[in-house]
């Protein structure tokens, strides 16, 4: 509830948006034009579904490249605008922890750029895993096209999801475990790390049922700039929500530590 929690948020949020498009002209590029795979693009598109509310991942797929070469100037962007994302949540993280001295800005900046590759890579982990499902699933379907079709859409969407929680709850223990500067205790932030992606996804599932209504609303206030509002929106909840759940793991963690101070000095 401190003021400052909100500003690291927002900044979070803010980093987010910048860094969204180019993540995914990189990861749809990577998969098209270096793995040459169209399974895994449409993997993509199956997580744009899945991820955003309403139409906003129609129209964010009707305007991402069609062809081209690998997009450097993209992944040089994403690059930056991520960085963007790490070092207010470090500074968050570390006051969360009570660590008073934050990284320098070179070592924060490897530290990012360690972690986006992380994150990056495990996000192309799921979409890997679920693009072969749907080559395994297209090997073994049988039947009417139409039902075919269908049975395959289902079996990929479940699998999908089944890939991108465990794997968000990695990436955010990764967070959680390596971002603040001091050494976290893993058994503390595992537990934190999982309760925080089942609320993600949920949050997730709050947003379809909500956006209808907040459609409206943010047509009308923000006008051609809705989608991104929308994006800029959920990404300072998801962000409050993820530094709510590090002060927890903080609190239980003092309140530890400070447990056995006391019995030792019984």
């Amino acid at each position: 509830m401190q003021t400052e929690v909100h500003v690291y948020a927002l900044a979070v949020a803010a980093s987010a948006l910048l860094s969204f498009y180019p993540f995914l002209i990189v990861i749809l590029s990577f998969c098209r034009n270096v793995l040459h795979w169209p399974a895994a693009v449409d993997a993509v598109y199956l997580a744009l579904n899945d991820y955003l509310p309403g139409d906003l991942g129609t129209f964010i797929k009707r305007n991402l490249p069609l062809r081209g070469t690998f997009q450097f100037t993209a992944m040089i962007l994403l690059l930056i605008t991520a960085n963007g994302i790490f070092e207010p949540l470090e500074v968050a993280l570390n006051r969360a922890w009570g660590v008073a001295t934050n990284r320098s800005y070179l070592k924060n900046q490897l530290v990012s750029l360690g972690m986006i590759f992380l994150c990056g890579g495990l996000a192309l982990l799921s979409l890997i895993l679920t693009a072969n499902n749907a080559e395994w699933v297209r090997g073994w379907r049988s039947g009417p096209a139409v039902h075919a079709g269908e049975v395959a859409l289902w079996v990929k969407v479940l699998v999908f999801k089944a890939a991108a929680v465990p794997i968000s709850i990695l990436a955010l223990f990764l967070i959680f475990w390596l971002l603040p500067n001091r050494r976290i205790p893993a058994a503390r932030v595992a537990p934190v790390a999982i309760l925080t992606g089942l609320v993600l996804e949920a949050m997730k599932y709050l947003s379809l049922l909500i956006w209808p209504l907040l459609r409206g609303k943010l047509e009308s206030e923000y006008g051609v700039f809705h989608n991104s509002a929308t994006i800029l929106i959920w990404s300072f909840a998801a962000a409050m929500i993820i530094l709510a759940a590090a002060q927890w793991a903080a609190r239980v963690e003092s309140q530890n530590e400070q447990g056995l101070e006391e019995d030792r000095a019984r």
